[in-house]
């Protein structure tokens, strides 16, 4: 996942969670470690549509709703896949074998989150860093071929370790919007409740 998503990533859960909508550009920059340019980078486009604006000191996050689409059209999931496996076993095993320090994502995180699954899934989706992704190919037999794979493995992002061991709100949602299985609409759909509740 690119820097600048992280930033957009920190900006929407800043308002789910905190309900804080106004940041510095400084602040950012001090909080993930990054320079002022990425920053101003990522707030580029999304200031040109809307979603956020910008003040000689601050910036507001203007258009949740914007943002929050603007990333999930931007993301791309493939980029970030690092293994991918099969197992003849169910979901529910599945998700009971990975390694410990992994974070569950998309529909196993979309479970957890809505506190139930909106429709059945057949894959279960989870971050990991490199010490753990060595562990998949020990627990999990190889993808043969003209298999599907039933179980994928993303690269982390370092700041995503800091937020629990499945993935938040916005990230899932974003993460979900970009799968094409036949039950992501059931996920999305779910999930924009969900936030839509929270916002209110």
């Amino acid at each position: 996942m690119r820097k600048i998503e992280t930033i957009w990533h920190h900006i929407l859960l800043s308002a789910l969670a905190d309900k804080k909508f106004q940041h510095t550009q400084q602040e950012i920059a001090r909080m993930f470690g990054y320079s002022l340019s990425t920053v101003n980078h990522a707030l580029g486009t999304i200031s040109e549509i809307g979603a956020v604006r910008k003040e000689a000191r601050f910036f507001v996050l203007e258009n949740f709703q914007k943002l929050l689409y603007f990333w999930a059209s931007m993301r791309n999931l493939s980029r970030d896949i690092v293994y991918r496996g099969y197992y003849t076993g169910s979901v529910a095993e599945i998700e009971g074998l990975v390694p410990s320090g992994v974070i569950y994502a998309a529909y196993s995180a979309a479970k957890k989150i809505l506190g139930e699954a909106p429709a059945d899934y057949s894959t279960v989706y989870c971050y990991a860093d490199k010490e753990v992704q060595t562990e998949f190919g020990l627990r999990f037999p190889s993808l043969k071929e003209k298999q599907i794979p039933n179980l994928i493995v993303l690269k982390v992002p370092a700041v995503m370790k800091k937020y629990g061991k499945i993935t938040t709100l916005p990230q899932t949602f974003v993460d979900v919007w970009n799968l094409k299985d036949w039950y992501s609409p059931d996920f999305v759909a779910a999930l924009e409740g969900k936030i839509n509740a929270v916002l209110s």
